[in-house]
């Protein structure tokens, strides 16, 4: 098994990565609430975590990924009651919308999608347990509070103090907690709202707790990766350690992953700013694949900038890849310089480095481009495609991806319609009407196609 090195957000630095279990890792990571469509800042966090999922398994680990939904919160039940809608029919609305976009930008399914009305059995033991150990209280409102002063290691993850927390607390007028950096546990039910049974009345969870239940129930109190969107790591991820390690002196998870932002003009892309994009909206102007080149062509950890000059950028580097691959015949039967290949698992190994992974994979399409021999490129091109493949990119025949109808001006061609012009052209030329020939090329170029004369005939691919 490769040695692998991951910055645990935890420790502030890199660490060898050793799992719990030889061999086994359990990864849980902090899913979609599914009160609207995704957007590509979602898209990019869960994304990250199919690229660790993914490599993790391809270097021989058996992976139990577990990625929860959240299906009850706040959000949920405000856009429900403005759509006069039940929101369990508007969770599985966006549940559905959520899957659908996550497997066009070809994420693989977790073993495990926990939801949290599931989960309230699990949730309320978790808020027993606390009070039981006095790790928290109810109040007079009902509600159940999380008493931070009584887990001495909080801020751990985060950096924060609790004295800071307290200088900076807002001032509530009915705030029923006895301390401001106190978060809530169980919410007493409101007129109206979504409730479920409880030893303290009706309510509903507060939104850390259900991760604590949902992580802990799939994955036991002890775990190895627990990943999520560097804006979940306070007070979503602090909360979770205090909740998860007060109710059973857990251990909770060895490493603590974080990734950093989508940006619109170097501020957060978020639904509060409404700065965003639904990942729809931009895959009707880019392919998925594009995409997912956009975002692992930066490390994980560092702000990503949106913009569609990033998205043209990466739809002709990976434009560059597929063309490399088109007329080749991948043969891995053969054996070649390894070095490559060496060099992509070293940057994958080195904090899931896919920004200098993806280098290697240009530096092979470099030599299957310059390679005269033909069983040479066929061993050059399957380590391509194999390489590519580890980080679920080059996952289509060349010819589909190059001729596909998503392109950034939003025009499309019918490919009839193109196969058409370009008989007419080939006849024009052959008849050496070098005028039709040359109009039929400038009348496809005007609508996004580019078209390549070979010795093996004419090839067309879309801008």
């Amino acid at each position: 098994m490769r040695e692998i090195q991951l910055h645990n957000s935890l420790t502030g630095k890199k660490e060898i990565f050793k799992p719990i279990v030889p061999g086994k890792v359990s990864m849980y990571v902090c899913g979609i609430t599914v009160y609207d469509y995704c957007h590509i800042g979602h898209a990019r966090s869960q994304l990250v975590f199919d690229m660790i999922s993914r490599y993790l398994r391809a270097i021989g680990y058996q992976v139990t990924y577990v990625r929860n939904i959240t299906d009850i919160d706040d959000k949920i039940i405000r856009r429900a009651t403005e759509n006069n809608e039940d929101f369990r029919a508007l969770t599985e609305r966006f549940t559905a919308a959520m899957n659908k976009d996550f497997a066009a930008l070809g994420m693989q399914t977790p073993e495990h999608e926990p939801r949290a009305t599931d989960y309230m059995d699990q949730i309320i033991a978790m808020i027993q347990a606390l009070l039981d150990r006095k790790f928290a209280y109810a109040a007079e409102n009902d509600d159940v509070y999380y008493d931070v002063s009584e887990f001495e290691p909080y801020g751990r993850l985060s950096g924060k103090k609790l004295e800071d927390l307290r200088a900076g607390a807002r001032v509530e007028v009915d705030e029923a907690k006895a301390d401001p950096p106190d978060f809530v546990l169980w919410k007493a039910a409101k007129p109206g709202e979504p409730s479920w049974d409880s030893p303290w009345g009706k309510g509903r969870p507060g939104w850390h707790i259900e991760c604590s239940a949902m992580s802990t129930t799939c994955l036991g109190n002890h775990f190895d990766i627990h990943g999520g969107g560097m804006d979940l790591k306070f007070p979503h991820h602090e909360n979770e350690i205090a909740q998860t390690c007060g109710a059973s002196d857990a251990q909770f998870a060895n490493y603590w992953l974080h990734n950093g932002f989508l940006q619109i003009d170097e501020e957060k892309m978020s639904k509060s700013l409404g700065n965003f994009f639904t990942v729809r909206e931009v895959l009707e102007k880019y392919h998925p694949e594009v995409v997912r080149y956009f975002v692992l062509n930066s490390h994980y950890r560092s702000p990503l900038n949106y913009s569609d000059k990033q998205l043209d950028e990466a739809k002709s580097a990976l434009d560059g890849l597929y063309l490399a691959l088109r007329g080749n015949v991948a043969d891995g039967s053969n054996t070649v310089d390894q070095g490559l290949v060496e060099l992509f698992h070293q940057d994958m190994c080195d904090d899931f480095n896919t920004s200098a992974a993806i280098s290697r994979l240009h530096q092979l399409a470099t030599i299957v481009n310059e390679a005269k021999d033909e069983t040479e490129r066929a061993a050059y091109v399957a380590q391509l495609v194999q390489l590519g493949g580890i980080l679920g990119l080059l996952q289509l025949e060349p010819e589909e991806y190059l001729q596909s109808d998503r392109n950034r001006s939003g025009k499309t061609i019918a490919r009839e319609k193109i196969e058409a012009l370009l008989y007419e052209r080939d006849t024009a030329r052959a008849s050496k009407d070098f005028q039709r020939a040359d109009e039929i090329r400038d009348e496809l170029d005007q609508n996004g196609i580019i078209i390549e004369d070979g010795v093996d005939g004419t090839s067309w691919r879309r801008k």
